[in-house]
């Protein structure tokens, strides 16, 4: 979350067994501004995957229990997990390593060891890749005045779903004291963003007119926070 509101912070599922190679990516994508999850072997990544929402995924192809092939395939199959942008990383550099990906469904294939720039590049290219709403987004914040942050998630293929900035939010905002001074916050506006119609996100804005500064409620998690 930047501090004017905006989802700020794509969430990321890595699966590798090695949990070396893990921890290299999560270092790369945490300095992008990714949240990051992780699978050590294809069971735990597609029960990962079915149960929350991913941004992205970075697999291997050799995976115990189910490989990156089959992962790939069982996700393309389920409707709530189709859409996600799916980046393979293989240690195999075979001719057809390329066609049997594509078969499987993955957006990108990067073969190791591959630099960390190449795979923030085929990350950030398979997400906007996948979002013809991004398009419609960063005009409605230019519209705000806003820049979009680095690593801005990528919003699922929703064209219905209206993001941006609204007085008449879809949840009412609460009645909220400063933390600071005990006084009544004051609404100003709230930020409807989120995944889709179905993964709604709403972050509202008050202000402490005893000078104590602005703040931000999100609703999924009721938390207040001082911008």
């Amino acid at each position: 979350m930047d501090s004017r509101g905006l989802p700020s912070s794509p969430i990321a599922l890595i699966v590798d067994h090695d949990a070396d190679t893990r921890q290299l990516y999560s270092q790369v994508l945490t300095l992008a501004r990714f949240e990051i999850d992780e699978a050590s072997e294809g069971r735990e990544a597609l029960a990962k995957a079915l149960s929350s929402h991913h941004d992205v995924i970075v697999t291997e192809t050799r995976l115990p229990g189910i490989d990156g092939y089959q992962l790939c395939g069982l996700l393309r199959r389920d409707p709530g997990t189709r859409t996600i942008p799916i980046v393979v990383v293989t240690g195999g550099a075979h001719p057809n390593e390329l066609e049997r990906v594509k078969r499987a469904g993955a957006n990108a294939l990067l073969v190791k060891p591959c630099l960390p720039e190449a795979l923030l590049m085929a990350i950030h290219q398979a997400m906007d890749a996948a979002d013809p709403d991004l398009s419609n987004m960063a005009a409605v914040e230019r519209e705000a005045g806003l820049q979009p942050p680095a690593g801005r998630r990528a919003l699922t293929k929703n064209r219905a779903y209206a993001r941006g900035h609204t007085n008449a939010p879809p949840h009412p905002p609460p009645t909220l004291v400063c933390p600071t001074c005990d006084q009544p916050l004051e609404y100003q506006r709230s930020y409807v963003g989120g995944v889709s119609a179905s993964h709604p996100e709403q972050w509202d804005l008050f202000e402490c007119h005893a000078g104590c500064g602005t703040f931000q409620y999100r609703q999924r998690t009721r938390q207040l926070r001082r911008l």
